[in-house]
């Protein structure tokens, strides 16, 4: 399918699937008149691509993971694994957020945010 019909069909920009394109998350073949064109196993990717993004994931990570999708015979348990690396890279980050978090509240009323309050 033409670079049109897959960006109407997946619920985005050309530009964004020439981006995609670009960094690899799809791949397409030119035709001889250098038209794109896109297997139509592309949308259902891109919808997780979009998921995924809204999700957390880098477009690095999204990536990685398409690899990983389809070595896994059995998808939903891969997905459970990725999202269960992803929620310990939530929470390791709360904790950094959570402790950054305590050290300006202690700094706050101090009159200088370099020292802490004492």
């Amino acid at each position: 399918m033409r670079i049109g019909e897959l960006a109407a069909q997946a619920g985005l920009s050309r530009d964004a699937i020439r981006f995609y394109e670009k960094i690899g998350l799809v791949t397409g073949r030119r035709l001889a008149n250098g038209y794109r064109d896109f297997p139509p196993e592309e949308v259902p990717w891109l919808q997780y691509v979009r998921t995924a993004q809204t999700l957390g994931f880098s477009l690095a990570e999204i990536a990685q993971t398409r690899e990983e999708l389809r070595e896994q015979p059995d998808t939903a348990a891969a997905l459970s694994a990725l999202f269960a690396e992803k929620i310990k890279v939530i929470d390791a980050r709360m904790t950094q957020l959570a402790a950054l978090r305590a050290e300006l509240d202690a700094r706050v009323g101090t009159g200088c945010p370099l020292r802490a309050a004492g």
